[in-house]
């Protein structure tokens, strides 16, 4: 066999092009051949390697493409201290610290300033060279193994320019402007480029991790043999050299200027004094960044000093990070507790010690699900950084330092904790799929008589409980069969009370059709998706039911704004027989389910036609607030949920925050509730 042609040296010849044309085109910014003939090298490559395994280069390029094998992410121990950083917050504490460790490492000292990337904390582990092994910050100690999606990072070197043994630490960090551009495309979209890259580095299938342009700056080195340079920066250059990328916006400052060694030209070289301001550059110049920082680390430069001062329990003595200013609040995680909604999706709420965060005390936090949990890494006592994203929903953002009990990540438990049902994991999320649960049927009926639903006076929770406790309420059609005078001189039942609720209930009965399918709390079919069901003519129960019977997925496809999952979700949902069931009990009871189509003739004067009418505020007349875009609908304008530069009206009523100072921004026309009632009043 001539020597060209055989598989090994085929494999080894293309795998060696392909490094080539990766490091020209990722650390470059040289692409030296097309991505087109890219493809086919790499695809040839992969075909070889498939046909040949036993000749599979471990830095082999085709690792970089991922694969759909599945991975159960194991764990894997640490060999060197993966530890949090002290912190600061001044610049004053800053230099106090700098003077206070020059001190205790009884000699001149230089310190280096880098940025603080938020990303996801990872540690590389190279054996001669070859990148054997990627885990995660875990615990300090423990971490989950992510090699396979690690190696499709492009600027994670598979193999060093030198045959040497280390270990390196860096930050995984996904882009901001990859980060806007892939938000827009996710089903529930991430809080910020840190969450979305650590939800892809855990990924199952490393091609799904291949798919979302990653990046690393590394910021630490340990060599396994006594190569190990005599300073940080040094040792920052070595890894440059050896092929990892690192930050070019790094500082190294000294008490008289250092000149007499040669840095990257990049570098800012300073003394003490020029902390300061240097500090507040990095500061200011923070929002022209690409990537998101959250803080500087001040290191210590000397590395044989650093084994001098050594570590705490979780922090190095010999660095300390200054944090930025940000609407975030610090916190322990005291419990776990798992709520159950109504359509039985499991929501791991965290219960934090209370912390002050824009003048209002969070105690509660969700956790989403497992896979978010799992991301954070987080367990319980751990200390988190938590927010309030949109200055509304509390959430972890990040764990900051690890228990010292040595907790593991904390699991959702197998059974529903309101009925004992084993749970089942249904994509992201974790179910009670039982839908007799306690939990469920109180969520069911909460939803459908809540105001913004159908509306129906004086059946709030407690009320709602009190009848699930007496055995009367088991589902929703029970709100119509139970006899509410029988209830009068139970505890909080007066004769008034017991007639007001029964004129509530009878008064829902003449809610329109789009409410009382909206109120269903049916999945994906809420306001919206019903008011587009309306307009493309599907207009009573029966006809979407038998669309649901003979699967026509091409019709409910076929309408703008319903995509291929919502229609299957739909579908799914309303094929229950339980769902059927309580459709037939609530039309039964006398429920509109057909919807009478409006005559052109009918309908009021098209006042609002071509406006974009946003709401916001309380309101005397319209309560809910959705009745006055309903009136804004029927007269031919478009509602939106925010106020956008195509936003033309924002009816605001008492208590307008955000929105308002939105569109006084964008000069969109602000209107009063008693504006918009004369507009109303004057197409009659």
């Amino acid at each position: 066999m001539n020597s060209k042609n055989n598989p090994k040296n085929q494999i080894m010849a293309l795998s060696a092009k392909l490094r080539e044309y990766q490091d020209a085109y990722y650390r470059t910014a040289r692409p030296e051949i097309s991505d087109l003939e890219y493809d086919r090298l790499c695809n040839e490559l992969q075909r070889l390697e498939n046909e040949y395994p036993e000749f599979l280069q471990p830095d082999s390029p085709t690792f970089r493409v991922g694969s759909d094998l599945s991975s159960d992410l194991p764990e894997a121990a640490h060999s060197i201290p993966v530890l949090s950083l002290d912190k600061a917050y001044t610049i004053d504490a800053i230099l106090e610290w700098i003077q206070k460790t020059t001190v205790k490492g009884r000699r001149d000292l230089s310190f280096t300033v880098e940025e603080k990337i938020d990303g996801v904390s990872i540690v590389l582990y190279y054996e001669q060279g070859i990148l054997q092994k990627a885990v995660t910050r875990g615990n300090g100690y423990v971490g989950n193994d992510v090699t396979a999606n690690i190696k499709t990072i492009h600027s994670v070197p598979l193999r060093l320019i030198e045959p040497v043994s280390l270990a390196v630490r860096g930050e995984v960090y996904l882009p901001v402007k990859s980060f806007l551009s892939l938000n827009k495309k996710m089903e529930v979209p991430y809080a910020n480029p840190r969450n979305l890259a650590a939800g892809t580095i855990r990924r199952i299938k490393s091609r799904e991790t291949a798919d979302i342009p990653l990046e690393i700056f590394v910021y630490e080195g340990f060599f396994t043999d006594d190569e190990q340079p005599e300073t940080h920066a040094e040792l920052t250059m070595r890894l440059h050299k050896l092929g990892f990328r690192t930050n070019s916006r790094f500082g190294i400052f000294t008490r008289e200027r250092d000149t007499d060694r040669s840095f990257f030209p990049e570098w800012t070289i300073g003394t003490f004094a020029d902390i300061g301001s240097y500090i507040e550059d990095a500061v200011e110049s923070r929002d022209t960044l690409d990537y998101e920082i959250d803080g500087l680390v001040v290191k210590v430069n000397e590395l044989e000093v650093r084994k001098e001062l050594g570590f705490t329990g979780h922090h190095p003595r010999w660095a300390v990070a200054y944090k930025f200013e940000s609407p975030e609040g610090e916190t322990i995680v005291e419990g776990i507790d798992i709520q159950v909604g109504r359509t039985g999706r499991i929501t791991p709420v965290a219960r934090v010690k209370p912390v002050r965060i824009g003048g209002s005390v969070i105690s509660n936090v969700t956790l989403h699900n497992q896979d978010y949990i799992d991301m954070l890494e987080l367990s319980l006592g751990d200390l988190v950084a938590v927010s309030k994203r949109g200055d509304v929903i509390p959430a972890v953002e990040r764990v900051l330092e690890k228990n010292e009990q040595g907790n593991g990540v904390w699991k959702i438990p197998d059974s529903c904790p309101s009925c004992g049902s084993e749970l089942q994991k249904i994509g992201a999320h974790t179910f009670c799929t039982n839908s007799e649960c306690p939990d469920q049927v109180f969520g069911r009926v909460q939803f459908f008589t809540a105001k913004a639903q159908m509306d129906i006076e004086n059946l709030g929770p407690e009320t709602i409980q009190f009848l699930m406790n007496e055995g009367l309420l088991k589902d929703v059609p029970d709100i119509y069969q139970i006899d509410y005078r029988e209830l009068v001189g139970k505890p909080g039942f007066g004769e008034k009370k017991c007639e007001l609720l029964l004129k509530g209930v009878e008064e829902s009965k003449h809610k329109p059709y789009s409410s009382v399918l909206a109120s269903l709390g049916i999945p994906d079919l809420g306001k919206k998706a019903v008011e587009l069901l309306l307009d493309d003519g599907i207009l009573d129960i029966d006809s979407l039911l038998s669309i649901v019977d003979k699967a026509e997925t091409d019709r409910l496809c076929g309408i703008k704004g319903f995509g291929e999952k919502t229609v299957a979700s739909i579908i799914h949902e309303l094929s229950k027989p339980v769902a059927r069931e309580r459709i037939r009990q609530l039309r039964d009871a006398g429920l509109q389910f057909k919807q009478e189509k409006t005559s052109a003739e009918n309908l009021p004067e098209q006042i609002f036609s071509g406006q974009v009418w946003c709401v916001t505020g309380s309101f005397v007349n319209f309560t809910p607030r959705s009745k006055a875009m309903e009136a804004v609908k029927l007269r031919g304008g478009r509602v939106v949920t925010a106020v956008t530069g195509s936003t033309t009206h924002l009816l605001a009523g008492a208590g307008a925050g955000s929105k308002l100072k939105k569109a006084v921004s964008l000069n969109t026309a602000v209107v009063t509730e008693d504006e918009f009632i004369k507009m109303l009043n004057s197409d009659s």
